[in-house]
């Protein structure tokens, strides 16, 4: 199969300075919001109206936190749920959504196409530039039960409306700014290098398609923003043009993933992030310059282009050098000895390894980290 590509989007996505000015003519009936709680006072609340303010949004999102606020918001009985804030809330609000509309528990719904219908619609307003979860299928929460992050999947969670204005990003600190943006970087480049697969247009797709010749514009043009003004993002957090280009690329990295998924590096940074308990983003970017590599020589070229450069891994690993991101694994923290618990960890991820354009195998893996450990 050749040229096949299939594009899952928001049916109202807005961009640019000032676009958050749209969320009141977007309103009627009973609005709840979830809300970053460090956001409690920002202007951008006074746009909400007399919308129910839900705020208790825990970072990684314990399970148990997202089936109590989804039976709170079904006993509330909402029209619509506004999210504002980083993927954390993004996320909480698409499963509150899910929870208001059908019954829980939340673990019901862990893997791919399982939710059973349309969910409450979902306006989603990012507040960093990078997880792209505006206008994703999937969210991921943390289970006690679980070693590793579990997601759930499906076209049902895209949000009905994404408004990515850069000007809400302008006070995200550098951190989030540079790790954040460093994920959307590896969100467009496992797109663009994801694996072909043999789709069966007879039968229910799979949530996330593998290469896609719809999303393949998008990741380039995703990395051609990124790539030149993350760095400057990072270095003068108050340069709007930075801001708007970084906000761009992060959203035309979403459109892309969105579509294909990712693949190695995310299969990786979700054992090495419960290690180390460092930022999702740091985890991916720190491992991209050790999967490209691997991978389809010529795409990787293709991809550098993108980027402005023949070599694709020298200028991502300038990049990382220019926003903080370790260059090795042992930076973080990571042992030698704990690389083959990581592979093991990383081997469960069935749905990212599935859009691993190479068989990712246990050495595969290995191979991956002990290059990474070295740096």
């Amino acid at each position: 199969m050749r040229d096949a590509g299939t594009l899952r989007v928001a049916p109202r996505v807005h961009f640019g300075f000032g676009a958050r000015s749209q969320l009141p003519v977007l309103l009627s009936g009973r609005v709840l919001a979830v809300v970053d709680p460090f956001l409690l006072g920002h202007p951008v609340l006074d746009l909400l109206g007399d919308a129910r303010i839900h705020s208790d949004v825990t970072p990684e999102l314990p399970v148990g936190t997202l089936d109590e606020a989804g039976s709170l918001a079904r006993t509330f009985a909402p029209d619509v749920i506004v999210a504002i804030g980083g993927g954390s809330a993004l996320d909480a609000a698409k499963l509150i959504a899910l929870l208001a509309t059908h019954d829980g528990p939340l673990s019901r719904y862990y893997g791919e196409n399982l939710v059973p219908g349309p969910v409450v619609p979902v306006i989603a307003l990012p507040t960093t530039a990078g997880t792209g979860s505006e206008v994703t299928p999937v969210a991921v929460v943390s289970d006690p039960d679980r070693e590793l992050k579990v997601g759930i999947s499906s076209p049902f969670l895209v949000p009905a409306v994404a408004i990515v204005d850069p000007e809400l990003t302008m006070g995200a600190p550098t951190t989030v700014t540079a790790y954040s943006g460093i994920d959307a970087l590896v969100h467009a480049a496992e797109s663009f290098t994801a694996r072909r697969l043999d789709l069966d247009w007879s039968a229910e797709l799979p949530v996330f398609t593998g290469r896609n010749a719809l999303a393949e514009p998008l990741a380039l043009r995703a990395a051609a923003h990124l790539g030149p003004w993350l760095p400057v993002a990072v270095r003068a957090p108050g340069d709007r043009r930075a801001r708007e280009e970084v906000a761009k690329g992060s959203l035309l990295a979403g459109l892309a993933f969105g579509s294909t998924g990712t693949h190695l590096c995310h299969a990786l940074q979700y054992p090495i992030g419960a290690l180390t308990k460092t930022p999702h983003g740091l985890g991916t970017g720190l491992l991209l310059p050790y999967v490209l590599p691997l991978l389809d020589p010529d795409r990787v070229s293709e991809f550098g282009v993108a980027l402005g450069t023949d070599d694709a891994v020298g200028r991502i690993a300038e990049i990382n050098r220019a926003i903080g991101v370790p260059a090795s694994l042992s930076d973080i923290g990571v042992r030698r000895d704990q690389l083959p618990r990581i592979a093991d960890l990383a081997l469960g991820s069935a749905r990212l390894l599935a859009i691993a354009p190479i068989d990712p195998t246990r050495e595969v893996l290995l191979d991956i980290l002990e290059r990474a450990l070295r740096g």
